[in-house]
């Protein structure tokens, strides 16, 4: 149910559901998660929950696509400098690390291969477009558009939550993430770089 059609006092709750059902998500998985701490917590109860979303899974599905959209609308691609892009990505995961682990719980719980979400539901379609139109001006190595993407979004996530070397802090040391934001600048920058031999001898 949008929360466009709610009152005033039942969008408040609906967004207290959401705010408590990520952090809930995020922390134990689809499975794990539990209705009744998500009512408790929100201070609702589970008719209200069931209206809204439908099940467990209607409400995974609101929050977890609200972080897929949150991310191409907070951090817009620039295929003309992918380096940057994944700077601010990961920026946006330091920020909101809730994004990566209901990624991550949704891949272990729903989609262990293949594409994270059905392809109807992909929001790929303009990135994928803004990469193959950096490939035809030269700016971005040859190649298949969605294999770069997730490169570039793999490197980005480097030192995530589901990083199986290091999870990385807002809390940190500032020093400390300019000197992971540089490398990673750079690092992606060499990885997309176009071919010059490839482009000379064409």
């Amino acid at each position: 149910m949008s929360d466009q059609r709610l009152t005033a006092r039942g969008a408040a709750t609906w967004q207290r559901i959401i705010d408590v059902a990520t952090r809930e998500f995020a922390e134990h998985g689809i499975a794990g998660a539990r209705i009744e701490r998500i009512v408790a917590a929100a201070q609702t109860n589970k008719a209200q929950l069931y209206a809204y979303f439908g099940n467990k899974e209607g409400l995974f599905d609101a929050i977890f696509f609200g972080s897929l959209e949150r991310i191409v609308n907070v951090v817009p691609i620039d295929a003309a400098d992918l380096a940057d892009w994944a700077v601010r990505l990961y920026d946006e995961y330091l920020r909101r690390p809730d994004l990566i682990r209901l990624a991550t719980w949704a891949r272990l719980e729903r989609r262990p291969t293949g594409h994270l979400v059905a392809d109807v539901d992909r929001l790929d379609a303009s990135k994928l477009r803004a990469i193959e139109q950096a490939q035809a001006a030269g700016l971005v190595r040859a190649g298949d558009p969605f294999d770069l993407m997730a490169l570039v979004i793999a490197m980005s996530m480097a030192w995530s939550p589901v990083s199986n070397v290091y999870a990385a802090s807002a809390d940190e040391p500032a020093n400390v993430h300019e000197r992971r934001r540089e490398l990673l600048r750079d690092s992606v920058r060499r990885a997309v770089a176009p071919d010059q031999g490839a482009a000379t001898t064409t």
